[in-house]
């Protein structure tokens, strides 16, 4: 019996040896148990293959040290809130074109993520076409609205002004005329490839290419409207942009708080870290994000004639029906960024991934930081619209 031992033991250091020459998963019980093992796994466990996969915590060196995935969610933010500002601040004393072109960026980028997420799924023609006509389309209605608007100089008619007059003077904008004929365009050159490539493109990758033709192209192109609202556009912008990053923080807060008492699950087969409780919180992170928005537009967003200097008050609709409009805005706006954050989480879990992109330390792809914003411009550009319509 003692003279087998050692036998045996060489045996087994044999059979290591062949497993580590012949690697895991080739057929090999040691290969096939780490596999079962791995499938077995959650979802979440597991670190899906893909362009936008990143660790769930992150550290970034520095000479002090390392910043933790907090910490880098911090800075990322921060960055990011500087930026919007910026560009914000140059659409308010210079144009609106600033901040489509902050928009096309996202568009460009966003769309480049979703190419990406799918990987082999599509043909390079497919992710040509659909990265042009994504840019193509946030530019057509930019340019075009604002020729109709700043140049021609076509504007809505104020009150009292007579019916010949608003059709003598006041014109009409077809911007949005033309950004539906841009859509279409790439539509069509999408399915056309069905034709001229017909071996190389399948209906299912020009399923997947038309899914990134239009999230979060479409999306967006809704927050390039509400940048060109004739009234109320500084408004939509702040709601979109503020609202949102709110109700993500309040939600997030009110998760870690009381997930554990109250472990409701908001989406669990999509998102299983979201409970109920977050998402209360985050209704009500929208209603305080709806309250700065409130004396932030009617006291420091007043601009005096000349429009070069703010003042604290100017104008003061401090009236209770008008902040109860805000709040409740605020807290549906709420609910859409929600529910698009779970749209996005959707989308990863069925591709098979963690993250759209790691551009955004902390965050992951500029998808992952917008993807509430895209539908809070849904409902914002909504009730915008509706108040020109009815309210003026």
């Amino acid at each position: 019996m003692e003279r087998s031992t050692p036998r045996i033991g060489l045996k087994i250091m044999e059979e290591m040896q062949q497993e580590i020459q012949q690697g895991p998963g080739t057929g090999t019980q040691y290969g096939a148990g780490q596999e079962a093992a791995k499938a077995q796994q959650p979802v979440e466990a597991q670190q899906p293959e893909g362009p936008g996969n990143i660790e769930a915590m992150q550290e970034l060196k520095t000479p002090h040290g390392t910043i933790g995935n907090f910490g880098l969610r911090c800075i990322t933010g921060a960055v990011y809130i500087l930026v919007l500002a910026g560009f914000f601040a140059l659409k308010i004393f210079l144009s609106d074109l600033f901040f489509d072109a902050l928009i096309l960026l996202f568009a460009v980028v966003g769309t480049w993520e979703m190419t990406r997420a799918f990987k082999g799924k599509l043909h390079a023609s497919q992710v040509t076409i659909v990265m042009v006509f994504s840019a193509i389309v946030i530019l057509t209605y930019a340019v075009s609205d604002f020729i109709f608007q700043d140049v021609l100089e076509v504007k809505l008619p104020d009150s009292g002004v007579s019916e010949e007059t608003i059709r003598s003077l006041v014109g009409r904008n077809y911007a949005l005329h033309i950004t539906f004929v841009a859509i279409l365009a790439g539509v069509s050159v999408l399915l056309g490839l069905l034709v001229f490539a017909h071996g190389q493109v399948s209906l299912e990758s020009t399923g997947c290419a038309m899914l990134c033709y239009v999230y979060p192209t479409f999306l967006l192109l809704v927050l390039s409207i509400c940048n060109h609202l004739q009234s109320y556009s500084e408004l939509a912008v702040m709601f979109v942009f503020i609202v949102a990053p709110a109700s993500d923080a309040m939600a997030y807060f009110f998760g870690k708080l009381f997930g554990k008492k109250l472990p409701l699950k908001m989406a669990p087969s999509i998102s299983p870290k979201k409970t109920v409780i977050g998402g209360f919180g985050g209704l009500i992170g929208g209603a305080i994000g709806a309250v700065i928005i409130f004396f932030m537009y009617y006291g420091l967003m007043r601009l005096d004639d000349l429009g070069v200097t703010a003042q604290v008050i100017r104008n003061m609709s401090v009236t209770p029906l008008n902040l109860i409009f805000f709040i409740g805005l605020g807290v549906v706006t709420s609910a859409f960024s929600q529910f698009g954050d779970l749209v996005e989480s959707a989308i990863k879990r069925k591709i098979g991934i963690k993250d759209m992109g790691k551009i955004l330390p902390g965050h992951g792809g500029i998808l992952d930081r917008i993807d509430s914003a895209l539908y809070a411009g849904l409902i914002v550009c909504l009730v915008m619209v509706l108040r020109l319509m009815f309210v003026g």
